[in-house]
């Protein structure tokens, strides 16, 4: 069964880009390009899923809803 996750990019300070995946502790992958991010991504993804498996996690108890970004200026 195909899952969705959302993935939050950043720039990063040497030119390439760094990803988060809210909805899995811990998950991250960078790439020089988007293309090459978004490859890492769902193998870090994919890797995240194998382990929490391997350790019998509930993947339901950890989920976080993504809501969405927001800027706010101080």
């Amino acid at each position: 069964m195909a899952r969705t996750f959302h993935v939050l990019i950043e720039a990063d300070k040497e030119g390439g880009y760094i990803g988060k995946v809210p909805e899995l502790s811990g998950c991250l992958s960078q790439g020089d390009s988007l293309d090459e991010l978004m490859k890492n991504i769902r193998e870090a993804i994919e890797l995240c899923l194998e382990v929490q498996e391997e350790e019998k996690r509930n993947i339901a108890e950890e989920h976080i809803t993504f809501v969405g970004v927001q800027e706010i200026m101080v």
